[in-house]
Order: structure tokens, then sequence, then C-alpha cells
């Protein structure tokens, strides 16, 4: 005989059972932490978003890892602007040596992070929120309410810039480590930009002086151990929004990136940053540089997999409010390929939808 409970819509019961495991501010860590040996419904991915879980290639090569040390000598430097170009144009990834940030600071930084993580709820709770854009925010899945499933990770994240983050707005047991991260990996990033710059003919300076380096996002995933790591993600297909990511990384494996069709493992080196394109970039480059798909499968180490990410984006827009491909870097022979478009249309398409591809540049793609 039918009960009530049965007769209530699959994706009510789902849609109650994600607002409570939101409203408890336990997060994935709270649920790995409890012993769980199977995992909530609403975490389970359908069939055809796991198909190829186990479909790593093994042909495809490894992400090109450039070494940054030399960049004084003119020779060395237009030997690594090529291969910035080269590697940002076919992979949209690569990882980067000998950039300037000594590894004890790295090992600190990701310390610090896991430090946050491993804190009690009680402690993480009071940041815990839905209200992205400014401060501090400890949530899970920041698109919880607006994806397919629920991915095994719970992340905090801090915005640092265009306007100071006020430093005791951050959790104690990362303030320091948090706040000096922004310092070394901006100046990463602004390195990294100005042989992007240079790899498209412009000026060094063309990046800083778009402030394509003022606006910055950290986030600290955390990802826990997975009793059932074949029936979820640990972070969905998706690409970048903005200019550049740089990534720092524990030893445990996860990433996965898209490159010739195929979804490639990326190992990652010790005292190495991963620094990939985002859509942003993609389309002020006229599409020279790629913004690529990226997944993180879900952790079935005991150890938990940390992963400190930096997101850049310009400040300021033109004076027209739009912004499109660089005019310096069309012709008559090389056209734009995307049309313009407002600063809300962009963060409009990023907040109204869970993680995917590439439908902004889908969008503002011109069709021939």
């Amino acid at each position: 005989m039918a009960t009530a409970a049965d007769a209530t819509p699959p994706n009510y019961r789902q849609a109650k059972a994600v607002k409570e495991f939101d409203e408890s501010k336990m997060g994935v860590k709270g649920l790995s932490d409890s012993g769980i040996t199977s995992i909530p419904e609403f975490f389970v991915h359908p069939p055809h978003a796991l198909s190829d879980l186990k479909l790593t290639s093994k042909t495809a090569g490894s992400l090109p890892v450039i070494d940054l040390a030399g960049l004084e000598s003119a020779d060395c430097r237009r030997t690594t602007i090529n291969q910035v170009k080269e590697a940002a144009k076919t992979w949209g990834f690569f990882q980067v040596v000998n950039h300037g940030v000594p590894v004890a600071i790295l090992d600190d930084t990701i310390r610090a992070v896991r430090a946050f993580h491993d804190e009690p709820r009680d402690v993480k709770a009071k940041y815990y929120k839905r209200e992205e854009g400014r401060g501090v925010m400890y949530a899970s899945n920041n698109d919880l309410y607006r994806a397919e499933a629920a991915s095994w990770h719970d992340s905090l994240q801090a915005w640092m810039g265009p306007e100071p983050l006020p430093p005791e707005e951050l959790p104690e047991v990362c303030r320091h480590q948090v706040e000096a991260w922004d310092g070394h990996a901006r100046g990463v990033a602004e390195k990294v930009m100005e042989l992007l710059s240079e790899g498209l003919g412009l000026e060094r300076g063309r990046f800083k002086e778009l402030t394509f380096s003022e606006s910055r996002v950290f986030v600290g995933h955390c990802y826990p151990y997975c009793p059932e790591p074949d029936r979820t993600m640990g972070i969905t297909p998706h690409t970048d929004p903005g200019i550049v990511t740089v990534l720092l990384q524990n030893r445990i494996k996860g990433l996965q990136v898209k490159h010739g069709g195929e979804w490639v493992e990326v190992s990652p080196v010790h005292g190495g940053l991963i620094i990939n394109v985002g859509d942003f970039l993609q389309i002020v480059s006229n599409g020279e540089y790629k913004s690529v798909q990226h997944r993180v499968v879900a952790n079935s180490e005991k150890e938990p997999r940390i992963s400190i990410v930096m997101f850049f984006n310009l400040s300021k827009w033109r004076g027209s409010g739009h912004y499109g491909p660089l005019p310096e870097l069309l012709s008559p022979e090389r056209p734009a390929i995307y049309r313009d478009f407002t600063a809300q249309q962009f963060l409009d398409n990023f907040y109204s939808k869970g993680l995917d591809s590439k439908s902004f540049i889908e969008k503002i793609q011109i069709q021939n």
C-alpha cells in the first residue's frame, strides 16, 4: 500500500534534503567525518555524467611544465613567451616552476587551508553563507541549488580585490597565509600575464593596464574522502569565467583536463603552480588562447585533497560599459569572432546556472 511519503515527488524530496544539508552547515567534510558508507542521493550524478570517469587518456601527453627562471635574459624570455603562447593555445593549461614563490610558503598555505576545513563545525559555521561577490564565504557547492546534482567538495571563498578585504574578516586559523598568498599569487599571475600579452604581440604591461589582475577571488577547496567516488564528482566539467586562474594543490590527484577530446589526469609537481586560461581571456584574445573544460573526480584517498585557487578578472570596464575582443588584435584578415558584452551579462550568466562548459562563449560567438 502506498504511503504519503511514497506519493511525495522525488524532486521535492531531493530539494528538502538539499535544504536540510545546507542548513546543517556541516558541509561535505562533516558528512565524510561522520563515517557514512554511502552518499546522500542528491550527490549522485546521472549515469551519462559518470560514463567516462575512468577514461583518462594514456596517449594525450602530460600538461606542459614551463620554467619561469631567467626571464631577464632576452633570449630566454623569447623562448618562454613562445612556450606559454603554445600551451595557452593548445592546452589552455600549463604548470610553472621557478615562479619566485618559495616551496615553504606553498606548503604553509596548503596546511593553513586544510586547518580551516579541519575546524569544528561550529567554528566554520560562522562563515557559512551563500552571499557571493564580497567578503568571506564558506559553503558546500556554490551552485548547490542550481546544479542537477551536488558535488563532493566544500569551499572557503574570499573576495580579495579590487577593494581590499579587511584581514579580520578572514578566519584566524588561515588569516596570515591567505593574506600572504593573495600577494604571491598576484605576483605570479602578473608575470604570466606579461608573457601572455607579449605572446599576442602586445606590450608587456597591456593586461595590467586593462586591470586584469585587480579583481581577485581566493577559493580554498577541500575534497574529503568519499565512500562512493564512482557515484559522484569532486567538481563537474566546466571552464573558468575570468582571465587566468592560479592553482596550488597538495599531492592528492583529482584534477583532469580535456585535451584532444580526452580527459588527461594532472600530476601535481611539488613546488609548481598550475595556470589556466579563462573564458574572458579566450574572448579578449579573439580565440587565440583557449579556455578548456576541466573537472575534479571525487577523492577516494583517506587524506583530503586541498586545492587553492586564485581567480583573476578585470575590475574596470571600457567607457562604453562593454567588452569583447581587444581592438588591436582585429584586422580585415582576422575579424572579431565574438560580439561585445556587458559586465552584467557576464555575471548574470555565471550566477544563473550550475557549473558547465562554455555556454557564455557560445552565446556571444558571431556565426559566419
